[in-house]
């Protein structure tokens, strides 16, 4: 068994969150110059194949990490992760990061929200008045009734949504399956979906942009390994309050690649939300722990 390393643990998740907004960097301009379904499925050809080459590595091969009883749970986790990717893609082209990340980063909250109907967990008072806290935060960022309110920052919003329940389905998932059969079915089913829809948007691409679709799949790959890396040295709870950095690295991306603002009720709303979802994590390890 891996010895628990919280610092190490810090570090690579540090590491993957910078990776992951490279990634979302890159994905910005190829969506903004090429079909989205496209530019996510070939992200996606390359993910099921760095995903076989891992489980056929671990015991018990490709077999054992396809072997599972609930297979219709395990293809529909596979499929609404590609569509939230395609989704949140999506966002980046119309909001751009900044706006698109602040606003996903409700996605703890709206996972501490259905926690219960979907999972049958308690959640206390405390975590609702943060999750109500966060939606405050989401408010502020997105105006609604001050400004000529953005359509657009609803699709950011369902990508937020879509991948909540994505998080609690693998939570579900995770009762009766191991992270390898997860892990397995996320990147396969992803595929053979976005295969079926994407093959139909084939776009010629130029050399230059082929070598940014390299780097987008080698990015995809390398952020999961971080990842996975990651929760083999520590303990998840531990680790993933560093997950909101993603923000602070995409908000940077873009600004500083992009040239996007950073308007004073985005900082505002997003420190609101990131506050009240670092509180229902601290919660949810407190209650884990008997407190």
């Amino acid at each position: 068994m891996t010895q628990t390393n919280t610092r190490l643990g810090i570090f690579l998740m540090i590491a993957t969150t910078f990776v992951f907004a490279m990634q979302d960097g890159i994905s910005r301009h190829l969506a903004g110059e090429y079909n989205v379904l496209m530019v996510v499925m070939i992200r996606y050809w390359f993910f099921a194949a760095f995903v076989m080459t891992v489980t056929a590595k671990q015991a018990g091969g490709l077999a054992k990490a396809a072997r599972t009883d609930q297979p219709l749970l395990q293809i529909g986790r596979g499929v609404l992760l590609a569509v939230e990717i395609c989704v949140m893609v999506l966002a980046f082209t119309l909001l751009g990061l900044v706006e698109s990340h602040a606003i996903f980063t409700c996605y703890p909250l709206l996972v501490a929200a259905l926690s219960g109907p979907i999972l049958g967990e308690k959640v206390g008072w405390r975590r609702w008045a943060a999750i109500g806290v966060g939606f405050i935060g989401v408010l502020i960022i997105l105006q609604p009734g001050l400004r000529v309110f953005q359509v657009e920052a609803l699709v950011a919003l369902a990508a937020a949504f879509l991948f909540a329940l994505y998080g609690l389905l693998t939570r579900y998932a995770a009762r009766r399956d191991s992270a390898a059969t997860s892990f397995f079915w996320t990147g396969t089913a992803g595929a053979v979906v976005m295969t079926a829809v994407g093959i139909w948007s084939w776009e010629p691409m130029i050399a230059r942009d082929w070598a940014w679709m390299a780097l987008l799949c080698v990015t995809g790959a390398g952020g999961h390994y971080l990842l996975i890396k990651t929760y083999e040295v520590a303990e998840a709870s531990a680790v993933q309050p560093f997950a909101f950095l993603q923000l602070v690295f995409a908000a940077t991306l873009g600004i500083a690649v992009f040239g996007e603002t950073l308007a004073l009720n985005v900082v505002v709303g997003a420190v609101l939300v990131v506050a009240a979802g670092l509180f229902t994590l601290w919660r949810a390890r407190v209650k884990a722990g008997g407190g």
